[in-house]
C-alpha cells in the first residue's frame, strides 16, 4: 500500500499527493483499552489515573450558540490546593475523570487541571487519547484552566454511536465546553484534532478565541481526495488493522527517534477500535474545509514540524486570510511527545497572543 500522506500522517492520515508513503495492513474488532499514558507521565496525568470514580452530568442540549448560564458568570474564585473548578463552577479534584453526555448520547470523558482563562482545549488525533497530552499539562496549567478529553471512540469515552464523522467528534468537544464556566476558550487539536477543532467552534459559539492545530491543516484550499482513492488506500486497514497500523507508524518517525516512544504509539494506535478507526478515516477524507471554515470566525494558527511536505501558506489564505504557521525544526510528527520543550513555549506564547488579541 502507498499511502501518500501530508506531514506523514498530517490530519491523521488524510489521503493526498503529499507527504510520506506509508503501507500497512491488521484488524482488531474489539474495543481496546484507553491508552495508557506515555513513559514518564507528569505528576498531573497520574492525579488522574488516582482520582475518585466519575462525575457524570446530564445530556447536553441543541447546538450552543452562546455561552451557557454558567459561562456568563462572574468567574469563580480559585479552588483549594488539589481542587479545580468543574462544572457548574462547583471545586472537583484536579484531573479527576468527569462524564458528559454528547447529544448523541455517548459518554464523553474528561478532565480539568489548573484555573484562569482562557480554558484550553487539548484534542487528540487519530487513534490517539488525552494521555498524548501529559507533557503539556504542568507549562500549560500553571497559567490557564486546561481541558483534555476522550473524543467517543477512544480512550475511556462510549463508542454507542455509528456516525464517527468530524462533526460528531465536534459536537463531543461542545458538549465538554459547555460544562466549563470559562467566559474564554482555546481549541488545539493534533492531527484530527485540527478539523475537530474547525467543527466544534461554531458549536461552542463566541467563547472560541481561537484554534490552534499541530500538524494539521495541510489540505486546507484542497478539494477532498476521491472516494475510490480513499476506499483503495484504506482497505490494508480493513483487511488487517493491526497489521497496517504497525507498519504504517512508525513511518511517522525520523530513523534517529527514540525507539521506545514509536514502539509506544505503535502498540497504542494500532488497538485503537478498528471500526471506528476506518470510519473516521472515511469522514476526515471527505472533509470540505471550504465549507466548514465559512463557520468559523476566529484565528487559526499552525504549529507543525518540518517532516514531510511543507505547509502552503500562500494557498492556506485564499481561505484563512489571517492564517499564520510556526515550524519546529527537525522534529517529527508528535511534536507534544517528542518535542515538548520546543512546542510548550510557543503554545504559551500563541495561547497569550490570542487571549490579548481578544480583551
Amino acid at each position: 500500500m502507498n499511502l501518500r500522506l501530508p506531514t506523514a500522517m498530517a490530519l491523521a492520515m488524510l489521503i493526498a499527493s503529499a507527504g510520506c508513503s506509508h503501507s500497512g495492513a491488521p484488524s482488531a474488532s474489539a474495543p481496546a483499552a484507553p491508552a495508557a499514558n506515555p513513559p514518564a507521565a507528569s505528576a498531573a496525568s497520574s492525579a488522574a489515573v488516582q482520582a475518585p470514580p466519575a462525575a457524570v452530568t446530564g445530556a447536553s442540549g441543541a447546538v450552543a450558540q452562546a455561552p451557557p448560564a454558567a459561562a456568563q458568570a462572574p468567574p469563580a474564585a480559585a479552588p483549594g490546593p488539589g481542587y479545580v473548578i468543574g462544572p457548574k463552577g462547583e471545586p472537583v479534584p484536579e484531573g479527576a475523570p468527569l462524564i458528559v453526555l454528547s447529544d448523541d448520547l455517548v459518554h464523553i470523558e474528561y478532565h480539568i487541571y489548573g484555573h484562569g482563562e482562557p480554558a484550553v482545549i487539548l484534542i487528540h488525533g487519530w487513534a490517539g487519547s488525552s494521555a498524548y497530552w501529559y507533557a503539556q499539562l504542568d507549562a500549560l496549567k500553571s497559567h490557564y484552566t486546561v481541558v483534555t478529553l476522550d473524543l467517543g471512540g477512544h480512550g475511556a469515552s462510549g463508542r454507542n454511536r455509528s456516525d464517527w464523522s468530524m462533526a460528531h467528534y465536534g459536537g463531543d468537544v461542545a458538549a465538554v465546553a459547555r460544562e466549563l464556566p470559562n467566559h474564554q476558550i482555546v481549541l488545539v487539536g493534533h492531527s484530527m484534532g485540527g478539523p475537530v477543532a474547525l467543527e466544534a467552534a461554531p458549536r461552542i459559539g463566541s467563547r472560541v478565541i481561537g484554534i490552534i492545530g499541530i500538524d494539521t491543516f495541510r489540505r486546507v484550499g484542497l478539494p477532498p481526495p476521491r472516494p475510490e482513492v480513499v476506499a483503495r488506500e484504506i482497505e490494508p486497514f480493513r483487511q488487517n488493522f493491526i497489521g497496517a497500523m504497525r507498519d504504517f507508524v512508525p513511518k511517522l518517525f525520523r530513523h534517529r527517534a527514540d525507539p521506545t516512544l514509536v514502539r509506544k504509539v505503535s502498540d497504542d494506535m494500532s488497538h485503537a477500535t478498528a471500526a471506528v478507526a476506518v470510519s473516521s478515516l472515511v469522514s476526515l477524507n471527505a472533509m470540505d474545509y471550504t465549507s466548514v471554515l465559512a463557520a468559523v470566525h476566529v484565528p487559526i494558527i499552525a504549529i507543525d514540524s518540518d517532516f514531510g511536505e511543507p505547509l502552503d501558506v500562500k494557498r492556506i489564505r485564499k481561505v484563512v486570510p489571517d492564517f499564520k504557521a510556526d515550524v519546529l525544526h527537525g522534529d517529527d510528527y508528535f511534536l507534544m511527545l517528542e518535542d515538548p520543550q520546543h512546542l510548550n513555549p510557543l503554545l504559551l506564547r500563541e495561547i497569550q497572543a490570542l487571549a490579548g488579541h481578544s480583551s
